[in-house]
């Protein structure tokens, strides 16, 4: 759930993703019963309850689990929750976007804060790093749906922005108050997407290495452990063989 892709793909691919699920289940059911409590209960008839259902199946999330937070949208235990986005600066002056989901405004900004300066970053105002990115829709295939030509085919018919391959997969970007019908006319020729979300994608990157690298994977991973936070965004680049290394 994070908008650093190469840094994903590579920890996925270390196995270090099984450690996460449990708490990545659970923050898609958070997400899962604020959308349904924000609208109807029917994901045909609910646009954001319908990306939150596509993106926990495509995480292998049970079926029941799916069902159950969408039923605690209508029961009298369900949480209150808000929407709040932080922004900040990590080490090297990469730009971060947190995404966090909380019932305890005053809890998220606390941790929030603390996990920054706790590696090295500072946390800005509403609109210190947002403006370094687009807002945009994103849909993700894995490699197996076919050829980079073939899914930039599909997606110039889909009516999409742009399309960035690599041996991970296909990732697909459109404008954002058009990613449903995107999605949907993508899925009428390449099948079911990976995984189907609103995100920030980074109009330039910031090139970094060594320590202060290390220092920021630190920091993303603290960030994405903290139970209120949904999604990180940033705009680092990290050549690839740094990555392994970092990661070794």
């Amino acid at each position: 759930m994070a908008g650093h892709s190469k840094f994903k793909n590579i920890m996925h691919r270390k196995g270090r993703a099984d450690s996460v699920r449990s708490k990545l289940f659970s923050k898609l059911s958070r997400e899962i019963t604020v959308a349904a409590k924000s609208g109807l209960p029917d994901p045909a008839m609910n646009a954001r309850l319908r990306l939150a259902v596509a993106n926990a199946k495509a995480e292998s999330m049970p079926k029941d689990n799916i069902d159950r937070a969408i039923k605690k949208a209508s029961g009298g235990d369900a949480e209150t929750y808000e929407d709040i986005r932080y922004e900040g600066f990590g080490p090297g002056g990469v730009g971060l976007i947190v995404e966090v989901l909380t019932d305890n405004r005053n809890r998220a900004a606390a941790n929030v804060r603390s996990l920054f300066s706790k590696h090295g970053g500072n946390l800005g105002e509403t609109g210190a790093v947002s403006f370094m990115f687009d807002r945009v829709g994103r849909i993700v295939y894995p490699a197996s749906v076919g050829s980079e030509d073939k899914v930039m085919e599909a997606a110039i018919e889909a009516g999409a922005d742009d399309v960035e391959s690599d041996e991970d997969g296909h990732t697909v970007y459109t404008a954002f108050e058009q990613l449903n019908e995107v999605a949907q006319a993508l899925e009428a020729s390449l099948g079911e997407a990976k995984s189907t979300s609103i995100a920030w994608r980074p109009k330039s990157q910031t090139p970094i290495e060594g320590d202060p690298a290390a220092t920021l994977m630190k920091l993303i991973d603290a960030l994405e452990d903290d139970d209120d936070v949904q999604n990180v965004w940033s705009n680092e680049d990290i050549a690839t063989d740094e990555l392994e290394r970092l990661l070794a």
